[in-house]
């Protein structure tokens, strides 16, 4: 039965590391231009398995910014993750055990968590598993053969592969911009805010890395606290599932 489940992840992580590995040469990129080699990118990759989380990272070096900066900035841009990891804790069954939540909390990104909550009834570790060890790889892989080919080919199309990341970020937050309009609302007030930074003084004077951290505590606290996200409680809807079941059976 287990091995049914993980090869069902290994199924459904496949296409997401695929796209997985397309989206990392361009990170591979920026890694390279930071001056990383292949290996400490495919480390870096391994470690974070974060899209912008690593680009941060990346940029802070290059930047050649404090530790501590580098740390609050990739912690700050990642903290989506515990929400998402938090979330699933509540679909776990009771006996799952330390370990296995700690390996599906690692595994943890935007794709990887919406093809888990898409299933029925509580987390399957084994389905994580699959989708992991194929995705996480070619992500990995990516990452250090965009550093590889940053290193062989002519500076002008290494510039010019450095602007694929940014129609990657764009690809992200236009589709949930155009449906919510407090999502779009936050990417507008991102965008203007960012720019008055860099032009106020005083303020523009401030590391990028500093700004951008300030304004990602700042504008993500005032939405929340303006729109806060209501879910449900996924014990319950369990319970319900159930509940609607022993009815049917009746």
């Amino acid at each position: 039965m287990k091995k049914n489940v993980f090869l069902q992840g290994v199924r459904d992580g496949l296409p997401i590391g695929l796209g997985y590995l397309a989206v990392s040469f361009s990170l591979g990129i920026v890694a390279r231009n930071a001056g990383l080699s292949a290996f400490q990118g495919f480390l870096a990759s391994l470690l974070n398995v974060a899209s912008a989380g690593e680009y941060a990272l990346f940029k802070g070096i290059e930047a050649a910014s404090l530790y501590i900066e580098i740390a609050l900035i990739t912690f700050v841009i990642n903290a989506r993750y515990l929400l998402m990891s938090c979330a699933l804790s509540q679909r776990f069954d009771e006996k799952t055990g330390l370990l296995a939540r700690l390996l599906v909390g690692f595994g943890v990104t935007d794709e990887i968590f919406g093809i888990t909550v898409a299933r029925d009834g509580y987390i399957e570790p084994a389905y994580n598993y699959g989708a992991i060890c194929i995705s996480v790889p070619l992500w990995c892989i990516g990452t250090a053969l965009g550093v590889i080919a940053g290193n062989l080919l002519p500076a002008s199309v290494v510039s010019a592969l450095s602007v694929a990341l940014y129609g990657m970020f764009l690809a992200i937050i236009i589709p949930p911009a155009k449906k919510n309009p407090v999502i779009l609302a936050g990417v507008l007030v991102s965008f203007a805010l960012s720019f008055c930074f860099t032009k106020i003084p005083y303020i523009k004077e401030i590391s990028s890395g500093n700004r951008t951290i300030i304004l990602t505590v700042v504008i993500s606290s005032v939405l929340a606290i303006i729109k806060p996200v209501k879910g449900d409680n996924p014990q319950k809807n369990e319970q319900n599932k159930e509940n609607n079941k022993e009815e049917a059976a009746k």
